[in-house]
Parts: C-alpha cells; structure tokens; sequence
C-alpha cells in the first residue's frame, strides 16, 4: 500500500487530467487540444483524439481513436452508407459514383443539413459526414471543396462539439486562401469555447480572427465579453468590446448591460480614462450611453475628486449627471473646497441641464449652516419653494440647528411651524434640536415645554409625575448636569429663575456643557448616516438601517467598511430580509474584500446554512470581489462553504467560473467536505474539475493512509454517479487495490445495469484468488445466479458469511440475495432449501422480499401442486407481510390458467382487497390488482367473468384508471366484443385520457377489417385534435391499417393524403419505435404507386429500420415498369449495399430493360454480378443479352454470352440463334473481332458447333 499510493504515484493523476476531455458531456464537450500550429501542412488531418466519445468509454484510446483513419480506412460508399438514415435520397444517389466532385459534397451536405434540421444529431452520423469531407479533399490533388461546403460542414461538426475539426477546416480554408464564411465558421467555434469554458482557446481564437482581418459575429462578441466578465479579466474584456465598438456592431440591451459591466469594472479599477474613451467612441458612432453608465465614471471622478474632469466629461457627452452623482459631488465639494466651489459645480452643471431637487438644496442647507452662512441657507430653501419642490425634514432640522448655532433662537419656532405647515412632523431628531439649542441660550423654560410637547402631543418620551423635565432634557441629551438653587448672596452664581423667582444654576463644566450642545446642534445640520446605521444595528432596527443606506446615496455619502461590517453582520445573525443581503453585496462588492476574516466567514457560512437559494449569486460575486482584489480567503471551509453553496445551486458555467478562481486562491477542501462537494460536480458531469480536485487531494495529502481514504471517497461517488468506468480506469492507471476498492465498481455498474461489466471485476478477483468485499456479494449474488453459476454464487455466499459471521443482519442480506437469485432463473428447490435453514436458524430473519421472490418462485413452477404455495402464502399471511403486486400478479396468473381454479381466483378477489387495505396499500395499490385481474381473465379467454369485477369495483367506490380502461379496450376486441370495446374505448376519451397504441391498434384493424375506414380516421382526426398523435407517431401498424384499407377500396388519392399528413405532423418519425412501412411499400406498388412507394422507404431508412428485401424488390421492379432505369439501379445498388438479396426476377426485369435502354454493358455487370452474389441468371437475361449484342453488332460478345448460357444449363431458342446468325452477312472475315488469320473454322461453323449443330448434321 505505501509503494502504490507513494508521493511518486500523483503524477499519474496529471495523465488523468489530460484524458478527462475526452469525456461527454450533455451540452457542450471539452474540445480537442488543437491550435493553428497544428496544421503546417494544409492537406494534412490531424492525428488527435475526439472531441466527443459514447457514453460507455471515459477514456480514449489515441490509436483507435483517431478519426482521420476512419475517413481513409473506411470506403466511401460505406460512409454514404452510414449518413444514408439521415439523407437516403441523396446518399443512394452516389452510391454509384466512384468520386465526388465538389458540388456532389456540397449536395451531400446541405441534404444532411436540410434532414436534421434543429433536433439533435447522433454523434457518429457527423463523423461519416465528416469521413466524407476529408476523403474527397485527401483523394485527388486537384479536388478543392467549395466555401460553402466548409461553412455547412463545420456548423455540422459544432452541433456534435467536434471542436477540433473545426478548428482544423478554418486552417485549411486559411491556407488555401479561402476567406468567404470564415468569419462566420470561426465566430462559432468562439461562441462553442465559451460554451464549453476553454477559456485560452476562446481568446487565441478571437486573437487569430483579428489577425487575418476577420469580423466576429455579434453573438461572438458578446459571449466573449460575457465569459471575460465573469473571469474578472477586465481590460481584455474592455479591449473586446472596443473592437466591438469599433466595428459598428448595431446595440441591443444585451450590448447595453455588457457595457455597463465593463465600465462598472473599469471603474472600480479607477480606469475612468479608458472608460470615458470607450464611450466617447460610442457618442461619435451615434450612440447614447445609458445614464447608468455615465454615473459609473462620474462617480470615479468623484472619488478622486477631480471635479473639473467631471464637468468636462458631461461637457463631452452632452448630457448632465444624474442627481445622486451630482449630490455625491457636491458634498465632496462642501467637505473639502467650500459652498463657493459647490455652487460653482452646480451652475456648471445647470447649463447642461440638470435640475437640482430638494436633496440638492439639502446639502448646500447643511453646508451653509455648517459654515455660519445662514443667508446662504435661506436663499436655497427659498430656490426649494420657488422651484415647487417639498423641503426635505433635514433641510428644516439644518435650519433650525443653523439658527440655534448663530443665537437666533427666536426664529426656530417660525421654521418648525412651517415645516408642520408642509405636512413634516416633528420626530426625535428636530425635539433633540430644540432641546440643545434652547439648552444652549439658557431658556429653560423653553426646555420644559418642548419636554412637555414630547410627552403629550408626540409620545416620543415618557415622564413620570415625579420626575423633572428639565432633568429629562439633560438625560436626552446625554448630559450629567444638576439644576440646583443659588443661596449666596455675596457671591451668586445664577444663571435663570423658576416660575417661583428663584434662582438656579448648572453644577457641571460649563465649557463641556457647551461643547455637547454644540456637537448637537452640528451632527444635526450635516447627518452622518454611517454613525446613524451602526447605531440602528446595535439596536436591531435593520429595516431602518436598509432604508438609511438608500437614503444617503441621495444625500451623496457612501457607506464606511465599519457601517457596512455591522449591516452584514447584523444581517447574518438575523432570519429576516432574507434577500437584502444580496443586494446590499451588489450595491456594494468593493467593499465586500475588506471585510474582516470573522465577518467574511459569518457571511458565507450564513449564506449558506440559511439562505441557500441566494448563495448561487452572492457566492460567485463574493469569490471574484475577494480573489479578484488578490487577497486570500484565509479560512478553507469559507471557500468550501462558498463552493457547495454555488455547486448546489448555480448553474454549471458559474461553477466552473468559481471553480478556476478559487483555484488560484490554492483553495482545498477537508476531506469531510469532499463527500458533498463529489456528489454535486459528478451530478453537474463536471468530471475535469473532479479528477483535478482529486490529482490536488492527493499532492497536498502525503500520508498514505489518507491518500487511501482519499481513493476510496472519490471511487465510491464516481462509481455511485454514473462513472464507473472511470473509476475503474482511474483504479488501473494508480495501481490501487482490488480487493480494497472492487466493490465500488461492482456496485457501480450494477447501478448503470452493466452487469457483464462487473462480472469481469469480480472474475478478476476470483483469477487472482482475492476475496470480494461483502457490500459486492450482495449485489453479485444475483448476477450469478442469472448466468447460471448457482454454485459460484453459493461459494461466494459462504465466503460473505464468514466475513459477517457476528453480524446477522448481514448474513440475512446474503442469504435474501441469494434466494431471490435462485428464484428468479427458476431454482426454487435450492431456493426452498436455502429458505429452511434460513428459518431454522435463530440469528436469520429473512425480509419480506425474500417471502415474496420464493412465493413467485412457487406460483411459477407450481401448475400441478398448489399446496406449497398455499402454505406460504398462509405463512405470509400471518406475519403480516405485505404482498408485492408482482407476486399477486404471479399468483393471479397461476389461478387464472387452471380451469378449475378460474372462480377461486374471483371468489379471493374480495379478501386481498381487505388484506391489501391492512398492509396500508393505497387506492392506487387496489387499482392495480384489479387491473391485473381483469388483465388475466382476458388472456385467459375468460371475458365474460370481467363484468363481475368491474361491478365489483364499482361497489368498493374504485374508479377506472388509464390502465383499466386500456385493457377493457384490448381485451373486448381481441375477444371480437367490439361493441364493449368500442365503449369503453368512448368513455376513456370523455374523461380526457388517453387510449394505448396497442388498443388503438386493435379498434383500428375491427374497422378497416369491416370496411369502416371513415371511422377510423375520423378516430385518427380525433387523436391529433385532441394532441394525443403520439400512438400513431409510435405505431406504423395504425397507419398502414388505414393506408391498405383505402388502397383495397381504390381510394388512392386519400391514401396518399393520409401519408402525407402524416409526414408533415411528424407522425411518421420516433425514437422509441421501429418504424415498419415493408407491407405498405410493397401495397404501393402493386397499385401503381412508385412515388409514394419510395417517399415510405426513405421515411423507414430515417427512423433507422432498413426496409427488407421484398421492399427493395417491389420498388427496384416498379422503377423498371414506369422506365425510371437510374432510380431502379440507385435502389438495386444501395439494395446490393445493405447486404440484402434480391429476387431473381428483380435481377430479370433490371438486365431485361438495361438492354432495352441501350446499356448492354451495364447489363452484362449486372449478370456477371448476380453470378459471383451466387444467383443463376435466367435465359431472358442471356436470351436479352444476346439480341442487345447482336443488335449492336458486337457478335463476338454474343457468342461468348452464349456460351455461358449453355454452361448453366440453358438453350438459347431460335430466335436467339438467327438474331446472331442473320447479323454475320453484314461482316466480312477479315474482322479482327471475329476471326484471325490463325483461325482454320469459320465462325459460323463455330458457332454451330458450340451450339450443337454438327457438319453431319448439316449434310443430312
């Protein structure tokens, strides 16, 4: 074990990580790894690997793999051949020809294409195509395919994710200077990297396209800039869409959101130069940016504060900015320059044409009274009023502050009546301003009836009848003074007088006093939102914290790291506002890298744990803002948490965007989390990032005992999720264990029902005398047993017995196996032998699947003793097991079939109804048992027994299902009660479900059979209105039911009607089912009908059933009696092809009117042909022969042919013989073709001879 899993062993998982891109994939595959490079020489096909393999093998053999053999290896018309399912007509067209010129491949192609059409294409099917394409352009020197047969040959190959070959035709057109549709070709194969995430090879193409001057497609560019988006590869996105821009690419909204992206990203970057370039491009080429994106970089400049660049850019754009980023700049401006340069700002951008709003006057209140300059703030509020706008409750709190500041208290009351006027309430905020400000010029009087209206009029306080307001204004206003009575006389101290006259003074440091106050008065007039939501999260108030963060971006402030720490933190800790949290983090993801480890981790194990279903777009933004501003997130669970979050529930791009970054934070899993994080990557068929999560697991893992649990968890969930051959693969390539790690792949391909497969695993292990695991003897038992090594499956049970002799519910799994193995290839007796000594025995219990495999066992083989299964089933009756449907079924059946057991079966109905009831079966369950029953009786021919269930059903309140109905159809009129049949038939369409196909079937040939065909169409009309045509999609025995009985009532033009509906509706294409029209082709036929004849032969050939020879047969003959020679030697040669075997006449009738046509050569192949096909030729064919030689003088031929005819038995007749005789006087004996100087016999005394005529003969 140390030498297997050693340190030296990891680099076999990088071999690994190589293979994995040969592996399929649903959607897209991983392409071959190819480059321009590739392909110096331009007639020369790669030697790589496809891109795309069957399901069944995970790993690719280089050698047998390489598809530029099977276009040389493979012969052509065998290639046609394989395409001809897709394309018949066009494929058997040049069977016959022995080389393709161009146009013939650009038929070939556009046929396919025009065949396929936008439903999936199978993957071999493209590589013959593709077999096609590189064996004609490989096979003459001068041959050159034209453009278009590039351009519809590589959307072909995308379609299947065959990348590499097209990668290779762009080269290939590229050297042979071909540049009409590369752009588009190549545009494609961009769009199927991005697809496929090859990142690298996406951007290498779109660098080659630029290159030879190519434009990529719209399509093309987005995807680009989509995937460079979501790889936080910036500025290689800002440089595609520059491009983009630069082509004059016509806008959409998916342009409009890419741009604001990128811009977004660049100016978080804080590139607002090449920003403001990007879309002072797009201003030029007439288009207007989005307001959205003119803040993106208006915003940068306001962070760097570079507000004469701000001007100048809306100057540039002809635009004026938007209110929260001119509110942002004028605060900054307030903050750091003064009103005069803010006032400057907004007059400058008053000429653009922006209109300030209330929150505008806001700021330059606050900040005038900041700064003392009260006749400033009053000239805003008034510009509020006159330009109809409401004042904002700040913009009256900053006045009134203002006026308390400047010691004009006397005016504040003026200004709150006002406000209350405008319909603004007081709240806390303005009583807290009245309080410090009449606090400030010592009107405490004042202060107590403020106190007094906030108790009264507002509630906003409570203040007991003991306690005194002017105390409780100190305490609101969080000051520790005491209000006490001056008694000096010498030396006073006071400051006011009560109502009494007496006087009082502050015990405090009036100079802190003062200060509070003033402090007060201050964060009044300018509010600091930051301070106001930590604050409100402190006090859990998050809803009001929320409302504050969109309210200061409109008062133009940003929110600090501490004011966001506490929002997330706060967030995360609360169970409400679920979905706020997400757009906090996407208002806000600059800010979400400088969170603290703590908080970092808070939030992603709380997006996780609670939130699951938002973590799949928080969790992407959160691993791109953290890694994406290079720091670490320090803590491997927070990425792992982050991972499974985005695993569960994001889509498989995101995963494998997430994936690569957090790759490069050298981010690993614990070993505990890789259990969950396995099973989603295999469930999403993410195997690349599987075997590089292993090859990783185990580099950073030396110990070997952890490298063994390592192998043991991702062989077990490879194995559990549709892989196991590739665990099988990945155990054989590290050397690992059989005997520790078998098991999985017992039980993996048990699962993927590979049960040959996994024989072999366990042979081998048998071979090399190891022992299975006994989670592997479980599920191996019964594969034994199916293939008859009963023995074999004993031994091994007692093996698994000896490595669970302490655990007895193990050793009961063994023996259940077993039994249930034996039981079903018919060993009962073992299985019953088994069975007592599982009883006998005090530690086995056998489970109810063991009750129920040995009852079927029983009711199988029973016919003549029913006392065993009586028994059992007495016995099961009594533990009160429930009874499997299947083993009703059995025992159903098993009643059914006796005679005399018929009524027994009736008469038992009642009481498993009630045994069912008490098992907990459902009504589904009863349906069910009746429905076999019934199914039963009618099989039995015990018809007029169904009534009595059906009313039996009825009585217990059971409604017929779908089933129930199907079988009443079937069974009515397979026992010729077709008009029970057809009721019933009624009554399932009425309650609107829908019939079977093979109950269609047998209703539909009762009515053409009774020459009802208007029935059953207007039955079949009915279906397709209803949109239930799937049974006669899937059934070609309805159809030609029809078809035949309006042939044999020469309705022939209805017939072909019906096809033809049948053709266009699509009713004549299936998946599942062998489309069959043999019998109609050749129906067609006999009534004249060619064209429709051969329209269902090429319908079959696309439904992948090859029609049989009788078909070929009628329509190769049809062909020659309508005098369409080509089309009949098209469909006698694709005949020949397909390995089928025509009759003689069909021979006959072809090399009869080739010689009436003038082909006498031709027909002479084809007897030479029929000859080595091992067939006789027939003496018409000899007899044509002959004349047809004769008549073109070529007498010498005529004599060889025959001379054959004799050789096989025949005599020409003397019409034969004088056809050649009366052409000789028209030769002359110097004929070379005929005779020779060496010749001492004529050639008619030859002939004569050869024939049977003798000199003596003659004589006499």
């Amino acid at each position: 074990m140390h030498r297997v899993l050693s340190s030296r062993g990891a680099s076999t998982f990088f071999l690994l990580n190589q293979l994995c891109s040969a592996i399929v994939y649903p959607r897209s595959r991983f392409p071959l790894k190819l480059h321009y490079s590739t392909f110096s020489a331009p007639n020369r096909v790669p030697n790589v690997r496809r891109s795309a393999l069957p399901p069944s093998s995970l790993f690719v053999d280089s050698q047998a793999d390489t598809f530029s053999n099977a276009g040389t290896s493979t012969s052509l018309k065998e290639l046609l051949l394989r395409i001809s399912h897709v394309c018949p007509e066009t494929s058997r067209k040049f069977l016959r020809v022995p080389n393709l010129k161009p146009e013939d491949v650009l038929e070939i192609l556009l046929r396919f294409e025009l065949g396929t059409g936008t439903s999936a294409i199978e993957h071999g099917k493209v590589e013959s195509l593709w077999g096609i394409f590189v064996r004609t352009m490989d096979g003459d020197e001068g041959f050159k395919h034209l453009p278009r047969s590039y351009q519809v040959m590589a959307s072909l190959l995308l379609r299947v994710g065959m990348l590499g070959e097209v990668e290779f035709l762009a080269s290939r057109m590229e050297n042979e200077g071909i540049l009409e549709g590369s752009d588009q070709i190549l545009s494609n194969l961009i769009n199927a990297y991005v697809d496929a995430f090859e990142v690298e090879k996406a951007v290498s193409m779109y660098d080659r396209m630029k290159e030879l001057g190519l434009e990529p497609s719209l399509a093309c560019y987005r995807s680009v800039v989509e995937l460079m988006m979501e790889m936080n590869r910036t500025q290689l996105a800002f440089r595609v869409f520059d491009d983009m821009v630069e082509a004059g690419v016509q806008f959409g909204d998916v342009e409009e959101k890419n741009l604001r992206d990128v811009i977004r990203q660049l100016s978080r970057d804080g590139k607002a130069q090449q920003a403001r370039k990007l879309v002072k491009k797009l201003k030029v080429l007439g288009l207007n940016p989005s307001r959205v994106v003119l803040n993106e970089i208006a915003r940068v400049y306001c962070d760097k504060k570079d507000f004469d660049d701000l001007v100048n850019f809306f100057v540039d754009m002809k635009s004026a900015p938007d209110a929260c980023v001119c509110n942002k700049a004028i605060h900054s401006l307030c903050s750091s320059y003064g009103l005069e340069r803010a006032d400057w700002f907004l007059q400058e951008v008053k000429r653009l044409g922006f209109c300030p709003n209330e929150i505008t006057f806001g700021i330059l209140i606050s900040w005038s009274c900041h700064y003392g300059k009260l006749r400033n703030a009053f000239i805003y509020f008034s510009e509020i009023i006159s330009n109809g706008l409401n004042p904002d409750r700040r913009s009256y709190i900053a006045l009134i502050s203002g006026l308390f500041k400047e010691g004009m208290w006397q005016h504040a009351q003026e200004v709150v009546n006002e406000m209350i006027e405008n319909g603004t309430q007081p709240d806390l905020v303005t009583y807290n301003v009245f309080l410090a400000g009449y606090c400030k010029a010592r009107q405490f009087g004042k202060v107590k009836l403020i106190i007094k209206d906030m108790v009264n009029n507002n509630a906003l306080i409570h203040l007991s009848p003991t306690e005194d307001p002017l105390s409780k204004a100190f305490v609101i206003l969080g000051l520790d003074v005491k209000v006490k009575r001056d008694n000096s006389i010498r030396n006073s101290r006071t400051e006011f007088y009560d109502h009494l006259g007496n006087g009082l003074y502050l015990e405090t440091n009036l100079d802190t006093f003062d200060q509070v106050l003033m402090r007060v008065l201050e964060e009044s007039m300018i509010p600091d939102f930051n301070m106001l939501i930590v604050k409100e999260c402190e006090l859990k108030n998050l809803k009001t914290a929320l409302l504050m963060v969109g309210e200061m971006s409109l008062w133009g402030q940003e929110l600090s790291l501490s004011a966001f720490t506490e929002l997330v933190r706060a967030q995360c800790m609360s169970h409400d506002n679920a979905l706020a949290i997400c757009d906090l983090l996407n208002k806000m993801p600059k800010l979400i890298p400088l969170l603290d480890q703590e908080v970092l981790t808070l939030l992603v194990v709380s997006l996780y744990n609670k939130r699951r279903l938002i973590t799949a777009e928080v969790g992407p933004l959160i691993i791109k803002e953290v890694g994406g501003r290079h720091r670490q997130i320090e803590n491997n669970s927070t990425c792992t948490a982050l991972m499974l979050g985005i695993c569960k529930t994001g889509q498989v791009r995101t995963i494998r965007c997430c994936w690569a970054l957090l790759r490069n934070e050298k981010w690993l899993p614990e070993l505990k989390d890789c259990d969950a994080l396995l099973n989603h990557l295999c469930q999403r068929k993410l195997v690349k990032e599987t075997l590089e999560l292993f090859d990783r697991m185990l580099v950073s893992h030396p110990h070997p005992h952890l490298r063994a649990e390592i192998c043991s968890v991702f062989l077990e969930k490879l194995s559990s999720t549709g892989y196991t051959e590739l665990a099988r693969n990945m155990m054989q390539r590290c050397k690992l264990e059989p005997t520790t790690y078998s098991h999985h792949l017992i039980k993996g391909y048990c699962r993927e029902k590979r049960f040959s497969e996994a024989l072999v695993v366990f042979d081998s292990l048998l071979a090399n005398q190891m022992v299975p695991h006994a989670d592997a003897i479980v599920v191996i038992i019964p594969l034994l047993c199916r293939a008859t090594r009963i023995e074999d499956a004993i031994a091994i049970m007692e093996i698994g017995l000896k490595q669970k002799q302490h655990c007895s519910h193990a050793a009961s799994s063994l023996y259940d196996a077993l039994i249930s193995g034996c039981c079903g290839v018919g060993e009962v007796a073992k299985a019953a032998t088994l069975f007592s000594e599982m009883l006998f025995s005090k530690q086995l219990n056998p489970s109810d699947d063991t009750y129920n495999a040995l009852f079927q066992g029983y009711c199988l083989l029973a016919y003549d003793d029913l006392m065993k299964v009586g028994e059992l089933l007495c016995a099961i009756i009594r533990k009160g097991i429930a009874l499997s449907v299947h083993s009703y079924r059995r025992f159903v059946r098993l009643m059914c079939e006796k005679e005399d057991l018929v009524f027994s079966s009736l008469s038992l109905r009642r009481f498993f109804f009630f045994f069912f009831g008490e098992c907990g079966c459902g009504f589904s369950t009863l349906i069910i048992m009746f429905n076999i029953l019934i199914f039963r009786l009618f099989q039995n021919g015990n018809c007029h027994l169904v009534e009595a269930v059906l009313d039996e059903m009825q009585v217990l309140g059971l409604e017929y299902d779908e089933v129930t109905y199907n079988f009443l159809i079937y069974g009515y009129a397979s026992s010729k009660q077709m008009t029970s049949s057809m009721h019933y038939l009624n009554g399932m369409i009425s309650k609107h479900l829908r019939p079977s196909s093979r109950g269609l079937r047998a209703v539909v040939r009762y009515l053409c059979s009774c020459g009802q065909v208007e029935k059953a169409l207007d039955l079949s009309k009915d279906m397709e209105s209803r949109g239930w045509a799937w049974p006669w999609a899937h059934s070609s025995v309805i159809q030609n039911l029809i078809v035949q009985a309006l042939l044999s009532a020469g309705r022939f033009d209805e017939a072909e009607t019906f096809l033809v509906r049948m053709k266009e509706t699509g009713l004549t294409r299936s998946k599942n089912k062998i489309i069959d029209y043999n019998n109609l082709i050749q129906k067609l036929c006999s009534y004249g009908r060619l064209d429709m004849a051969i329209d269902l032969l090429n319908v079959m050939l696309k439904g992948g059933n090859v029609p049989d020879s009788e078909s070929y047969d009628s329509v190769v003959y049809s062909s020659c009696l309508c005098n369409k020679l080509n089309q009949a030697m098209d469909l006698f040669n694709e005949m020949l092809d397909r390995k089928l075997s025509p009759t003689i006449s069909t021979w006959d009738v072809l090399a009869h009117n080739l010689c009436q046509n003038g082909q006498t050569s031709e027909a002479e192949r084809l007897l030479n042909r029929m000859v080595e096909h091992g067939s006789t030729p027939t003496p018409r064919m000899y007899c044509s022969l002959v004349n047809s030689y004769c008549f073109q003088k070529k007498l010498s031929k005529a004599s060889q042919l025959m001379g054959m005819m004799r050789r096989h038995g025949y005599e020409p007749d003397f019409q034969t013989h004088w056809s050649l005789i009366s052409n000789m006087k028209s030769f002359t004996d110097k004929d070379d073709s005929i005779s020779s100087s060496s010749q001492s016999q004529g050639f008619l005394s030859k002939l004569l001879s050869e024939c049977g005529f003798s000199r003596s003969m003659c004589t006499k």
